[in-house]
């Protein structure tokens, strides 16, 4: 190439390169990243509460597993299992869904759902195949809570059940526990959700929960009364038995009914306190009213008497004995018993009522009304309550032809004098009977039947000896005599059977004769008079009129 073609070409010109360039290829992580931030966002945004519940055991419990159910609906699951660091629980942290986050509040309640066999019956069954999986009892509380201790086992009312809950007090729970049926009319309309000692140790706080609408039949005039067991009873009407259900037999049972139908009251308000009976003849006794205490001496024995066994005027129950003690009297140089009581007047219904308007006609205290009584011969007497068992109660009667007796009315307690019961007499009677038998000379009496016993003895020994040998030759004398007569009577050929037989044919002529010679004069009643006619008689014409 020419120098002047060389001239002609373009100068070069430098540019400079950049060290960064963009390339297609790093569009993917870009990309990759971006989706990955969304997804974190989305998880987080998504995402719900994480709470903590305490239980004592992870039995059934699964990490990454183990679901949370409201209603058998999935609102949660169990993300990681640790112990506490005492190491007497385990901490489930559980994953609660967004739009379950409401559940998370201060009063819901959390327990492990496993198969169970309880008097309700078997829960938790399909469990067996799906696996154990956390409750939860939505409370209804505004404020949020992250923390939870688990129940060990599910709550016997949740939030969601329309009821009343009613607080019964008693002294003996007896067989109640948790789950045991309330019946009305025998018909179940709640059960016993809860039962605990009082803090004073005495006495027992049974909860019960009425489902409505059954819960409007509770009202501030109803009665509760421990249906446990199976009540047995022998009266004047028979044996009666009386129980609820099987179930109460079991595993206990409360009823309750309104005391007076046509006063029902108004319905009690939820967590209203009512007082538990043990039974229902407790529940709907008429009210007790005021109570007097009374003391009474028993110089006989009380066995078979023990605190609690009723005190009755007429039949009718009235009182219970607090108290028996064994005393001494110095004086006599005796024992008695002491036995305390209290009666409740008001028991005995319109008869104390009208008692109590004549003492108010002659302005007569209490006290002195009994002071009258007294006077009119009421006394107490132990007398039997079973014949079986041999247990006692002490019955207010009036005795007939007793002794008077002073009565002090300002004495406390009151002094009711004692008589003897209708068992005392009769042990006195039998001790009368026993005595006079003591009185009988059975021994001179026994020698004086040996010795006749011993002559009988002699007797019959000489008449072995004497007559029997006599008596055995008459008895072979009359068989060979009855021998004889049979022959001589009993054979075909025998002289007294040809004669009979001839005689009977003799007679049988002499009765053909005699119906012949009938025959004829009725034909011929002439011939009594002018004899028998030589004529022959017609052929033909015998034995016609």
């Amino acid at each position: 190439m020419t120098e002047r073609e060389l001239d002609d070409l373009p100068e070069p010109q430098l540019r400079r390169q950049h060290r960064w360039s963009f390339s297609l290829i790093w569009l993917v992580p870009i990309v990759a990243v971006l989706a990955g931030l969304v997804l974190v966002v989305r998880t987080y945004l998504e995402a719900g509460p994480t709470i903590t519940i305490s239980f004592e055991t992870a039995e059934g419990l699964e990490a990454g597993k183990t679901e949370v159910r409201y209603k058998n609906v999935v609102v949660g699951k169990v993300k990681r299992i640790t112990l506490t660091r005492d190491h007497t629980h385990i901490i489930a942290i559980v994953d609660i869904k967004k739009d379950a986050s409401s559940l998370a509040v201060e009063d819901s309640r959390f327990w492990v759902e496993r198969p169970r066999i309880g008097i309700n019956g078997v829960s938790g069954i399909d469990t067996l195949l799906s696996g154990a999986y956390i409750g939860v009892d939505i409370g209804t509380s505004d404020h949020e809570k992250d923390s939870y201790i688990g129940l060990e086992q599910p709550p016997p009312v949740t939030h969601d059940m329309k009821g009343k809950l009613f607080m019964l007090h008693t002294e003996d729970a007896g067989s109640l526990a948790i789950g045991s049926p309330l019946y009305y009319h025998r018909v179940a309309v709640g059960k016993v959700v809860e039962s605990d000692l009082d803090a004073d140790g005495k006495h027992v706080t049974v909860q019960v929960f009425v489902d409505a609408p059954h819960d409007q039949l509770v009202t501030d005039n109803t009665r509760f009364w421990n249906a446990s067991g199976v009540d047995l009873s022998l009266n004047a009407t028979g044996l009666k038995l009386n129980t609820q259900s099987l179930a109460t037999v079991i595993a206990g049972g409360v009823a309750f009914q309104v005391f007076d139908d046509k006063n029902p009251g108004q319905p009690a308000a939820d967590k209203a306190d009512f007082h538990l009976y043990s039974d229902q003849g407790l529940a709907l006794a008429p009210p007790d009213g005021l109570s007097v205490e009374v003391l009474m001496h028993f110089d006989q024995s009380v066995r078979g008497l023990s605190t609690g066994a009723p005190v009755d005027f007429h039949g009718i129950n009235f009182g219970t004995v607090k108290s028996i003690e064994l005393q001494f009297d110095p004086v006599k140089k005796d024992f008695f018993t002491d036995v305390t009581a209290d009666v409740y007047p008001d028991r005995l219904g319109a008869a104390m009522k009208s008692m109590r308007a004549l003492e108010k006609s002659t302005q007569t205290s209490a006290n002195q009304m009994w002071g009258r009584m007294v006077e009119r011969g009421l006394r107490a007497q132990l007398r039997s309550g079973n014949i079986i068992t041999g247990q006692l109660f002490i019955a207010f009667e009036f005795v007939k032809n007793t002794k008077p007796v002073s009565f002090d009315p300002e004495a406390k307690p009151l002094v009711i004098p004692t008589a003897p019961g209708s068992m005392e007499q009769l042990q006195e009677q039998l001790q009368s009977i026993v005595h006079k038998l003591d009185e009988i000379p059975f021994d001179q009496i026994g020698q004086n039947l040996n010795a006749t016993l011993k002559s009988a003895n002699s007797l019959l020994a000489q008449l072995d000896k004497e007559v029997a040998p006599e008596a055995k030759a008459t008895l072979h004398a009359a068989q060979q005599a009855m021998q004889s007569l049979d022959q001589s009577v009993a054979s075909p050929d025998a002289p007294l059977q040809l004669d009979a037989r001839r005689t009977l044919e003799e007679v049988n002529r002499a009765a053909a004769s005699l119906r012949s010679l009938a025959d004829y004069l009725e034909q011929h009643p002439e011939s009594l008079i002018r004899g028998k006619s030589n004529e022959q008689e017609p052929a033909g014409d015998s034995g016609r009129k």
